[in-house]
Order: C-alpha cells, then structure tokens, then sequence
C-alpha cells in the first residue's frame, strides 16, 4: 500500500526528534503563556518553558488527568479566544461533567491529516465506498474518520449508530467495501446479517477499521471469519483530540503513532516514572501542534508498551501494541487485581463460547462474588445438562487456575446479553464500594 505522507510517516529518527523538540517547546510555551490551568500547573511544579532543552526535560512537567480536564468545564482548558473556535466535541460525561475539546479551523485541518493517515495506512483507497457506524455528534469518533475518508477520496456512508438493518441493507444494496466502527458492533452486525440469510462472502465489503474499545485476538478472529474481511486496529482518545493517534498498517504489528503531532511517553503507573522502550507500563501522551487546547503529559491509562524499530511497510514511526487492559478498568475482588481482558482471553479458550459476556460484581454478606455470564452455540443447548455442567465446571477452573478466584459461571441462549451499537458493556459492578 501506498504511504500517505512519506514525509512524516518515514523520517529519520534525528530528524524527527527534532522537530518534536521545536514542537515541544512551542506547544509547553503556548499551554504556560494562554491557559491558567498550565501556567498555574508549571509553576507549582517550580518548570518554566525555558527549562525545556531536550525531549527528556519533559519528564520535569506535570501530569494531566481527566479531573483538570473536568475542572475546567467547558472551556477553561483553551488557549485561543472563542471567535477561533470553530468546532467543539465532548465525552459523554456519565461520570459528571463531560470532557469539552475545542479545534481551530488549523486544528481540524491536521485531525484530517492524522486519520487520513491511519484509513491509508489500513487500506482505504479512493475507489472504497465506506460506512461509517460511528455516532455522529459531541463523540469525536465518526467525524474524524469522515472528512479523512472524504480527503483520500473515498466515498463516504455517513450511516451512523444504530438500524443495523439500514447499514446491511447499504451493504448489499451500496456496494460497501470498508466498515468503520467498534468490534462489539460488528459482531452484532455480522449475527443479525445471519439471521436474515446474508452471505458477507458474497458482499464487496473487505476491510473494517475498528477503535473505541479494546478486543482481543479472538474476537478480532470472529469478525475476520463472520464478515470475511481483515480486521485493523486504531487508536485514539477525545482529550487529545479524538481519533487519530494511532493506527495499524498492512503488516498488522503495533500501531503506529502520528509522533509529528503527539509525543508519547510509558510510565510506571504506580510511580509515575518514564519506562525505557519495550517495557510495558501507561501510555502518556503530549499534543505537539494543538492550537486551541493544548494537552501535556496526558494520563490515558491505557497499558502499552512502545517500540522504535522501524516497520517492514517502510514507516519509521514508533509504534504501541494493542491496547487491551487499562489502570482504570482494573476490578479488586477479594483482595485479587481482576482485568476484564483477563477474563476475555480464558473465555475464548473455550470452544463453543461466543464474544458476549458479562462479568457481575456483588457483595454478599462482606464477601465479593464473581459471575460471569456467557453466550454459548445454540447447539449445545439440549435435554441433557450434563455437557453444559461440564462446560461450567471447566471454565470454572481455568478462571481460578489464572485469576485465582472461583467464579460462579452462568450458561446463556445467544441474544441474552444486551447488544449495544456503541462501546460493549462487559462489567456489572453492583457493590457500594
């Protein structure tokens, strides 16, 4: 596949680490000088711009998390007058205030550059016709990956969330041949597409750009197999902009980071400390070319790992592994550290296991209980409970063998847990914590 932007995606290394310098000490310069958040941040951490003399001095900084973020509502976080802001986005806040970002009209212009980036890097050509399954809206996913679409050229179906019917009708009657939205989603596309007698084998559709929430290997497989496409991975978050960050190439090992526009760093998660290269710890990132709300040391808490070797399609960009476990995400259960990505990968051992479960979290009596539901084949459904109490005892084991803990494990017909056209819902945490 052809290289977007040759001139970014395949730097030098020295080259590019000095214009992430000069776009560093630009942007550190910019957040001090416009936002009272930052000047007030650097100043208690005893860090003026002027201290910044090689990539490593951003280390000196502070970090930043959602809570300034929210603090900051809606528009304290900007660094250019209002009459500059021409488009605002947010998260959509169910844990409070949501998260506002702001872009100027050059803003939008490089969130353009970075998606077009990843949609090339995946494989969208100008001769693909695209359905975008992304909610449109404050969400930042659908409009970034829309107007790169547009820039490469290709033909974008700006479809949006939910009538899965409507997106299969396109499928056959459009002629689509790429898929954009979250893996959840596309799984649930793929079995109501099977209920309705439609061979995916027999569509144009051959390739998906997933992002929104992490999957795994096994559910990645699925799709590929269901929907008969490849599967790509991208990474992106709204704090720093939205989607754009990252994406996969065709040789599918890491993706690959825009690194001219964001400055990533890994950190020990408990100690806040810089990691070297390969170790895996959190991801942080720095924006390095925002004008309207610039970002520094922003904590994702995500869990990656970063390498620099350069890639065989040709891009020297770092690159991040998949993104499969956050800090945040982590469940304590009887004093045991539980990732919803742990329970995933030994469900999906097991033969006969769809991708829908739901891990449920309860308190009985002062102790924590763990169930966990899952869809399983209809055809294992019988007279006989013998083989599904079997399946249980099984699963039962290998969930105590690797987390530590018994798990009460519940056998559900497909369909039972509820489908979502957004981001799956995988934790049910019922206890007054």
């Amino acid at each position: 596949m052809p290289i977007w932007n040759p001139e970014y995606e395949c730097m030098e290394r020295a080259q590019m680490r000095e214009l992430q310098l000069s776009r560093l000490k630009d942007q550190i310069t910019r957040a001090y000088t416009h936002s009272k958040h930052y000047h007030a941040a650097l100043d208690a951490a005893g860090v003026h711009p002027g201290d910044i003399h090689e990539l490593s001095d951003l280390a000196k900084l502070p970090f930043t998390d959602k809570t300034a973020l929210r603090d900051n509502y809606p528009f304290g976080m900007f660094t250019v007058p209002m009459n500059e802001i021409v488009r605002v986005h947010s998260s959509s806040g169910t844990t409070g205030k949501p998260i506002v970002v702001g872009y100027t009209r050059a803003d939008l212009q490089i969130w353009t550059e970075m998606c077009a980036r990843l949609c090339s890097a995946a494989g969208v050509t100008a001769d693909d016709r695209v359905d975008m399954t992304f909610l449109y809206g404050m969400f930042t996913g659908g409009w970034g990956m829309h107007y790169a679409i547009e820039r490469i050229g290709a033909t974008i179906i700006p479809a949006g969330s939910g009538a899965t019917e409507r997106h299969l009708m396109m499928m056959q009657d459009f002629g689509t041949t790429v898929f954009i939205g979250t893996p959840s989603y596309a799984v649930y596309l793929s079995e109501v597409g099977e209920r309705e007698g439609i061979d995916f084998a027999q569509l144009p559709i051959r390739l998906g750009l997933f992002g929104g929430e992490a999957t795994s290997v096994a559910m990645r497989k699925e799709i590929e197999a269901r929907m008969g496409i490849r599967a790509t991975d991208n990474y992106g978050l709204s704090e720093v902009g939205g989607p754009g960050v990252a994406g996969e190439c065709e040789v599918g090992v890491g993706r690959h980071v825009n690194e001219d526009n964001f400055y990533p760093e890994i950190i020990d998660p408990d100690t806040g400390e810089v990691l070297p290269e390969g170790e895996v710890g959190e991801l942080v990132l720095t924006t390095l070319t925002k004008e309207a709300m610039p970002i520094l040391r922003y904590r994702t808490h995500d869990l990656t790992r970063l390498t620099y070797e350069p890639c065989a399609c040709g891009r020297t960009l770092c690159r991040i592994d998949p993104v499969r476990t956050r800090t945040d995400d982590m469940l304590i259960i009887r004093g045991v550290n539980v990732y919803p990505s742990q329970v995933e990968d030994i469900l999906f051992s097991v033969e006969g296991v769809s991708p829908h479960y739901l891990i449920v979290v309860d308190r009985k009596s002062g102790l924590d209980n763990l169930e966990i539901r899952l869809e399983i084949d209809a055809a294992l459904f019988s007279d006989r409970m013998e083989p599904l109490v079997e399946m249980q005892e099984r699963i039962a084991e290998k969930v105590q063998a690797v987390l530590g803990l018994r798990a009460h494990i519940r056998l559900v017909e497909p369909g039972s847990i509820e489908r979502t056209q957004g981001k799956s819902k995988r934790v049910l945490d019922r206890r007054k914590l």
